[in-house]
């Protein structure tokens, strides 16, 4: 099992990023909060991994904190939710907010969540709700103010935006992934929005 990853950044999109360790490359699929926190390629990374392995499929998912891993792995408990579901979670809001909106009942925030809809949100409730109330989730359950969690915000603002618009949720999506790549301290919910709309006409 291998629970992190230490070495140099290689490469990085808002969905992969690629550590070399001692000249072995690992492929490591991340959530966009995390893309968020890498630093430049080149430089020093450390990654909480979780090694999945299933008949058809082995992968190697990273969080830049145990937080984000530990909701990863939790989320995955529930029934019809898997690594992807998983990911888009924590790339629409910090795991702070994601325990929070679970606990409180707010399928509203959850269906903000790329994948979720109305059943699979009450789904989350029921199963997560226990859980996460009684989940110390530390100091990096929300990273430093202004960070993250403004950050998750805009998104998810922004991809409410971007639909409204007309924009389908797959192209809005695909619009802010793009804008993220070159863009990773946006912050705000208008200059996402804006920059999205152009990459979408190109």
């Amino acid at each position: 099992m291998i629970t992190y990853v230490s070495g140099t950044l290689v490469e990085k999109t808002p969905e992969e990023a690629v550590v070399d360790v001692d000249g072995l490359g690992y492929a490591i699929q991340i959530p966009t909060s995390t893309f968020q926190e890498l630093p430049d390629t080149g430089e020093s990374v450390h990654l909480y991994t979780v090694h999945y392995v299933r008949e058809d499929d082995i992968s190697l998912y990273g969080f830049s904190t145990k937080a984000e891993r530990t909701i990863f792995n939790t989320m995955r408990g529930v029934s019809r939710v898997g690594p992807s579901l998983a990911l888009s979670a924590l790339s629409a809001m910090s795991p702070r907010a994601l325990r929070d909106h679970v606990v409180q009942g707010d399928t509203a925030r959850l269906k903000d969540i790329s994948g979720v809809g109305r059943k699979t949100a009450e789904r989350l409730i029921v199963e997560l709700r226990d859980p996460l109330s009684e989940m110390d989730l530390g100091d990096d359950g929300a990273l430093p103010t202004g960070s993250s969690d403004a950050k998750a915000d805009a998104r998810s603002d922004a991809l409410a935006a971007l639909e409204s618009l007309g924009l389908s949720r797959a192209d809005a999506e695909r619009s802010i992934r793009v804008v993220l790549r070159d863009n990773a301290d946006i912050d705000s919910a208008d200059e996402l929005v804006r920059k999205a709309l152009r990459a979408n006409r190109e």
